[in-house]
């Protein structure tokens, strides 16, 4: 019984941390964004994914959302859908594997464990690469500032996966995601963050049966240039 006790008043000091320190951050993370490509570009004014994220921005208040990528040839433009700003930003990572190469588990996993280390990732939004994480934080939210924002902007990992199984292949910018939430909550809200994120698109996403029943299709579709916008 005390070790139920213990367990309960650490969860509820974790979860009032996570309150307060949401409070303060400028970015709220809601998870993953979609599962399989669906059109190409594959954020874009009108995109079915880009207009699930302006709506999520709807429902928290927010002026402005942020969705993160692993970094290809976009320039990962912020862009208007609707009366919501879609601001974007990818992940450079000078050590790892590109957008459209095979995951390097074990890298991850040691990522996972032990954070990143110093000058390995860059950052991308808009054209302009940034150099280190705090150069991009200022960028992302002067942004969202000139657009009116009051408040941390929900934020996504797009979660799109090239090929594979994406129920378990996480997609598009995940590690991006994963590194901004411990960078802004710490390692455990990480996880934590990371983890429910995972759920996210089958409670929340419309599409997720035709994404799911449709991927490698899809998939086959969108790298054989097959689903770009005419």
């Amino acid at each position: 019984m005390k070790w139920q006790v213990i367990l309960i008043v650490v969860l509820a000091i974790f979860g009032v941390y996570l309150v307060v320190s949401s409070s303060i951050s400028p970015f709220e993370p809601m998870g993953r964004l979609g599962f399989v490509k669906l059109a190409n570009p594959d954020m874009y004014p009108g995109h079915p994914h880009s207009q699930l994220l302006a709506e999520y921005a709807k429902e928290k208040g927010s002026k402005c959302a942020l969705v993160v990528h692993f970094a290809g040839d976009s320039n990962y433009r912020h862009y208007k859908e609707g009366d919501v700003m879609i601001i974007e930003m990818a992940l450079i990572d000078t050590q790892g594997t590109g957008a459209a190469d095979p995951t390097d588990y074990l890298d991850s996993l040691k990522i996972a464990l032990f954070g990143v280390p110093d000058g390995r990732y860059k950052f991308k939004a808009d054209g302009i690469v940034f150099n280190n994480w705090s150069e991009a934080r200022t960028y992302i939210n002067k942004i969202a500032v000139q657009n009116g924002q009051e408040g941390p902007m929900p934020m996504v990992w797009h979660g799109t996966a090239r090929s594979g199984n994406p129920i378990f292949v996480q997609g598009c910018g995940l590690p991006l995601y994963f590194y901004i939430t411990w960078q802004e909550y710490g390692r455990l809200a990480a996880y934590y963050y990371t983890i429910t994120g995972m759920f996210t698109p089958y409670l929340d996403l419309p599409y997720r049966n035709y994404e799911l029943q449709h991927a490698s299709e899809l998939q086959y579709y969108y790298t054989h240039q097959m689903l770009d916008y005419r």
